[in-house]
């Protein structure tokens, strides 16, 4: 048990910065998996599948046809 036991007194500012920042992309990717997967957004990204694909000219910013 030894192994696993964590000195929090000894961490810097930088490993703080690290658990924080780790901890928010983890935060972040569980709410994006939960917007993606969920049922009633399925019609927003369905639009959009074809982005990267559309030509500049026909679509305005907000991915609407001209």
């Amino acid at each position: 048990m030894e192994y696993f036991h964590t000195d929090w007194a000894a961490l810097t500012n930088n490993d703080w910065q690290g658990v924080i920042f780790t901890v928010a992309a983890f935060v972040a990717m569980i709410v994006v998996y939960v917007m993606v997967f969920n049922p009633k957004n399925k019609d927003a990204f369905e639009a959009q599948r074809d982005m990267a694909l559309r030509e500049e000219s026909e679509y305005n910013k907000s991915g609407d046809k001209k």
